[in-house]
């Protein structure tokens, strides 16, 4: 039994990762995991580490850092370290909801059109390069005016910007699955199920999910760094959640604006750090997956490893 449990922890995506990197790509993937778990620490445990309520206004307008308000206040009166730390749970749930959505549907999509062919296939390729055709900034534009009008309230408005990001992110998962539907497809295990009389259901869901999906942890990753990009796009240009209904990096940053020509430094700088460090760390979570997820890259880093052991040797 213990060895079971220590085969399937060896397993898990990021723990399999860690066992097979060397140098300084083991030292990218960690930083990415330290910034990745700070983020979700930080977004799970607001109400315990946030002084204020991320809409709660005071009367001390762009008041400097002080012992009541450690990061300064903004022109709107909201305390800068409260709508900092409530605007990482904020990312946390557009996260979520654009990701969880996007693979529910895309995977569905491509295991439809890889397995079935036929017209599916060609409406659904020619539907994703239709939407890739899109800037992806503009096409999330075009979905968050088209459900919330723009401008919305913190639930409505989580779940407006969480569908816009989705439709934007449903053609890559859509791709991803269908190209490994249709090589699995022609595989002796998925024949043999044909042969025996297995369902296009059952083979689909039994023998093709399973294998078709193996990389949606590392598309999961690089997605959530371009999905807090997009929603703080969509606040910077006044299309995300109002202020008073839940704190937003990107609509904190628009408005940091005109205090940076006052030299009011406090109100731009902590959202702004937020969005980088939090990027920064998925990004790098992401790409050391992808990178060790490459056998070539692997076998090189692992190579040069042992040629410099020779050497000095």
């Amino acid at each position: 039994m213990v060895e079971t449990k220590t085969s399937l922890l060896s397993r898990l995506p990021i723990v399999s990762h860690l066992k097979k990197s060397v140098g300084l790509q083991r030292g990218m993937l960690i930083a990415g995991i330290t910034m990745t778990v700070i983020f979700l620490l930080t977004a799970a445990l607001a109400p315990l580490i946030a002084p204020y309520g991320g809409t709660q206004r005071f009367d001390e307008t762009q008041a400097p850092p002080s012992s009541v308000h450690i990061w300064g206040t903004t022109a709107g009166g909201y305390d800068v370290f409260s709508r900092t730390i409530w605007g990482a749970q904020t990312a946390f749930l557009v996260i979520v909801v654009a990701v969880v959505l996007s693979i529910f549907i895309g995977v569905i999509l491509g295991l439809l059109s890889g397995y079935l062919g036929g017209w599916l296939d060609r409406i659904l390729v020619v539907v994703a390069d239709a939407i890739y055709a899109f800037p992806t900034l503009l096409l999330a534009m075009v979905m968050s005016i088209a459900i919330s009008q723009g401008r919305s309230s913190m639930w409505s408005g989580i779940f407006s910007a969480a569908i816009s990001i989705t439709v934007v992110f449903i053609p890559q998962y859509f791709r991803v699955i269908r190209a490994e539907t249709i090589r699995l497809k022609a595989e002796p295990f998925v024949e043999s199920a044909i042969v025996v009389g297995a369902s296009s259901v059952r083979i689909m869901a039994r023998h093709i999910y399973k294998n078709a999906t193996r990389t949606l942890p590392l598309i999961f990753t690089l997605n959530a760094s371009e999905a807090i990009l997009t929603l703080a796009a969509l606040g910077f240009l006044g299309f995300g959640i109002e202020p008073s209904s839940a704190a937003e990096w990107g609509f904190d940053l628009n408005h940091a604006q005109t205090d940076a020509t006052a030299g009011i430094w406090w109100t731009g700088v902590f959202p702004g750090c937020a969005i980088v460090l939090t990027v920064l760390g998925l990004t790098l979570l992401g790409e050391s997956m992808n990178d060790l997820n490459d056998p070539r890259l692997r076998g090189r880093k692992r190579s040069g490893k042992k040629n410099k052991e020779l050497v000095d040797a």
